[in-house]
This record gives structure tokens, sequence and C-alpha cells, in this order.
């Protein structure tokens, strides 16, 4: 799995005119699925989100996490994170879960960040989505499980 967290001073979703999906302070996520990823990696890289260190203390340090602010989560299923552009001029995605896998990981990812106690908004999985937020910092980070210690 792939994941862009950004910190968000706002965030939204928006589907064929309605909004979906909103958050004030917190992160907008960009969450990509590829063929061999597991239970072990949803897991593990929502957990390493939950506990990101990376909102200022009194002192101005990257030194709270997005519990320790109240904050709230924006997650976007994001296939085209798997896009490989090395050849030619359109990426090819081949990397990228089909989407019956996708969204099943994809939910067990939510619901394990919900299971830290946060509020977790979503975009529509598949769906055509205008995405709008407020970068703070800006602050992007993109973590892989394919790493994963």
């Amino acid at each position: 799995m792939k994941v862009v967290v950004q910190r968000a001073k706002d965030a939204k979703v928006v589907v064929e005119g309605q909004t979906v999906g909103q958050i004030d302070k917190g992160f907008m996520l960009l969450v990509g699925v590829t063929h061999e990823d597991t239970e072990q990696d949803v897991n593990w890289l929502a957990d390493k989100i939950v506990g990101l260190r990376v909102f200022e203390d009194e002192a101005g340090k990257m030194n709270h996490s997005v519990q320790d602010i109240g904050g709230a989560i924006l997650s976007v299923s994001q296939f085209t994170l798997y896009g490989d552009c090395r050849k030619g001029r359109r990426p090819n995605f081949m990397a990228a879960a089909r989407p019956e896998q996708a969204e099943q990981l994809y939910e067990r990812f939510n619901d394990r960040l919900r299971s830290h106690g946060l509020t977790v908004e979503t975009g529509r999985f598949g769906a055509m989505m205008d995405v709008s937020f407020t970068n703070d910092g800006p602050v992007t980070l993109i973590l892989d499980s394919e790493g994963k210690a």
C-alpha cells in the first residue's frame, strides 16, 4: 500500500456536486492498493499514520499526532498512486489492485483508523471526485508498506 499523507487545515471531497466527505484540521490521505497487499499492510500503515508526530507543539516543533490535536482524517482511494510512467507517455496501472480487492482493503484501512477513535471521512470509491484542501505547512509524506519493518 502507498499513502500520501498531507497535513491539512481543511479538506473536502465532492462527487456530482455533492460534498461526500469533509474535515477541518487533520490529515488528507490519498490511498493506493496493489495486488500483494494484505491485512498486515493495512494495519501497519493505519497505525503508523495515527502515531505520526507532524503537528506542532507549543514550541513550534513537530511533536503531536493527529490524535493529540483532536484532528480528523479525510481518506480518498487513489489507484493512480500505482501508475508506472517509466515507459511511454501514458501511465500503466497494472500494479494497482483490482477494484474488488482494493475497495475491501481500503475500507479495512479506514476502519482501522477509526478503531483509534478518529473521525474518518471518505470519498466515494471508484467515483470521479473533486478533492480540495489547504495543505498546512506544507507537510506532505509518502508512506509505503513495502518497506515496513
